[in-house]
């Protein structure tokens, strides 16, 4: 066992006297130990309630012959931290949890690892992590919200408070109606319940074989979410001590690719590019941004989700079949798109798991045949405003794929939310926001606020927005994100101007700012960017080693 490292021979016995004093017996010794990553926080609404799964998952563990030893991550929730300085910690949050993880598992010698995750960068921090100590890992997430309904039976979820909030301000509902909008959007504990980041990531683990059916879609606080913590229990202590099952042997290429397809067949948040790119450099798998768009191409999007659809949230999905349902109805008609001999978590091969799942609801999944579109969710833009890419979700799009206007820019998200509100930005306007990439933020700030802003003001669908920072998956709109390079590495985001014309073409896969080669060189030279003062030593560690969002945003020490 790899915890003999610290259990096994005379010289180990301070160690096992400290760890009889955790309240281990002579027996114990003899038995796997198993990490049990929490990432417990009262200050989250899909994680205050993860202290009492641990309970549940460590009982299990002890019932299976195994020793339990739960430790806890941080966590930072996107959507209370949004609007202000605090989201700057969001995104390098994700590498404290990896350093977390790493520096348990590894300092304890742990033999297997079961996470807890739920919410925003915490699901993808555990996955980083995990894999740099690549030993049989399950996850296992806390599971989505149950959407939220108004009194007159509409469904909603957090992004519904965000657009009121343009709404109200623009005076289209009554003080009356906003209250009720934020009292209702969000009824109890789980990730927020449309396709946003956490039930990305979430959904995109099952993808990836390393959580068990259900891990994306099974409602929070269920009899049936507390099955799965059991199950997924039981599961690593049975293979605990197998090499076949560690987590660089189902996290690989091939894994990587199934979970791509489904983004695109379920319209992803535009985060889990971000956040895949990074878990496949943990993985050691190559994984190009360029190559996201043949996937795109390729991939039917066959199950539309709020925000892009705001009449399905992810208890209708769990309904209509599932994670499963989404990639037997892709493995039909389009076989070649997943890896079908991928080796998943519970022991099977993809296609093994995929026997006898079926959709039960065409109006939630739908047939190929029937698909929202051709092609996939998401798609990554290239062009001179964006030659290393930047990332949009096309599920999202409420008015045209093909737009071209004239810039507004904003220096900051601060900046573009007080521009909007005044007026600013009119039908036809490309809103533009810059310095808030991972360098230029720091930390890459999401973009909710001033997109939601739009949404409710009624101009989603007559302008669009275009930044180096990125987006939380409850964004709608012709919303341009991860512009690489950022506008603080000198990318020629930071050399627009206003009254510049951009023209957007999602299908062409194009980004382009009208200008000449003569004025972008002149602009170039002129180019001195003022780097705004951090206070905060953690992000200006960060920001010193992080690189852009082309590359994940991981810190890089090459």
């Amino acid at each position: 066992m790899r915890s003999d490292a610290i259990k096994k021979g005379a010289l180990k016995a301070p160690n096992r006297s400290l760890l009889r004093a955790c309240g281990l017996k002579d027996e114990d010794f003899d038995k796997p130990f198993i990490g049990v990553a929490n990432s417990y926080i009262d200050i989250i609404p899909g994680h205050f309630f993860l202290n009492e799964y641990a309970k549940i998952i460590k009982d299990e563990i002890r019932k299976n012959g195994c020793v339990p030893f739960e430790f806890n991550t941080i966590g930072v929730d996107d959507g209370i931290a949004m609007g202000h300085g605090g989201m700057l910690y969001s995104l390098p949050s994700r590498e404290i949890i990896a350093n977390s993880i790493e520096s348990v598992m590894n300092a304890h010698q742990l033999d297997a690892l079961i996470c807890l995750p739920n919410c925003d960068k915490i699901t993808p921090g555990m996955l980083m992590g995990a894999l740099r100590v690549n030993v049989p890992t399950i996850f296992v997430s806390g599971g989505p919200m149950k959407a939220g309904m108004t009194k007159k039976g509409d469904k909603i979820s957090l992004s519904s408070v965000f657009e009121a909030v343009g709404a109200y301000e623009a005076k289209k509902i009554t003080e009356e109606e906003f209250k009720e909008i934020e009292c209702k959007a969000c009824p109890g504990g789980g990730s927020c319940s449309g396709m946003f980041t956490a039930n990305s990531m979430n959904t995109l683990c099952e993808a990836m074989g390393i959580a068990l059916e259900g891990n994306g879609t099974l409602l929070a606080l269920t009899p049936q979410r507390e099955e799965l913590l059991r199950k997924a229990a039981k599961r690593i202590c049975e293979i605990a001590l197998d090499e076949k099952f560690k987590i660089k042997n189902i996290i690989t290429k091939k894994a990587i690719q199934n979970a791509l397809v489904v983004d695109m067949a379920m319209g992803g948040s535009s985060n889990t590019i971000l956040h895949m790119l990074a878990i496949a450099r943990e993985a050691g798998v190559k994984l190009d941004i360029k190559e996201l768009n043949s996937i795109s191409q390729n991939t039917a999007h066959i199950a539309k989700i709020a925000p892009s659809l705001n009449s399905v949230y992810m208890e209708d999905i769990h309904n209509a079949g599932g994670v499963r349902a989404v990639m037997a109805e892709i493995s039909s008609r389009q076989e070649h798109l997943l890896e079908l001999d991928a080796l998943m978590i519970n022991g099977k091969s993809l296609k093994e798991h995929l026997k006898g799942a079926k959709i039960e609801d065409e109006n939630i999944i739908r047939k190929i045949t029937n698909a929202y579109s051709s092609v996939g969710g998401l798609a990554v833009l290239f062009g001179n405003l964006a030659t290393q890419g930047c990332v949009i979700k096309t599920a999202g799009i409420t008015g045209e794929r093909k737009f071209k206007g004239k810039a507004v820019c904003f220096n900051s998200q601060d900046e573009a939310i007080k521009g909007i509100m005044k007026g600013k930005v009119q039908k036809g306007c490309v809103c533009v926001i810059r310095y808030e990439g991972p360098k230029g933020g720091p930390g890459m700030q999401e973009m909710l606020s001033p997109t939601s802003l739009l949404m409710g003001m009624g101009l989603g669908a007559d302008v669009a927005l275009i930044t180096d920072g990125r987006f939380s998956g409850a964004t709608r709109g012709l919303s341009v994100g991860h512009i690489s390079p950022e506008a603080a590495e000198g990318g020629l985001i930071a050399l627009l101007e206003d009254g510049d014309e951009i023209e957007i073409d999602v299908d062409a896969y194009t980004i382009y700012a009208n200008l000449s080669e003569e004025e972008i060189a002149k602009r170039k030279k002129e180019f001195v960017w003022v780097q705004k003062e951090v206070p905060s030593r953690w992000l200006r560690m960060y920001q010193k080693l992080v690189s852009n969002a082309s590359k994940g945003a991981v810190l890089d020490m090459e």
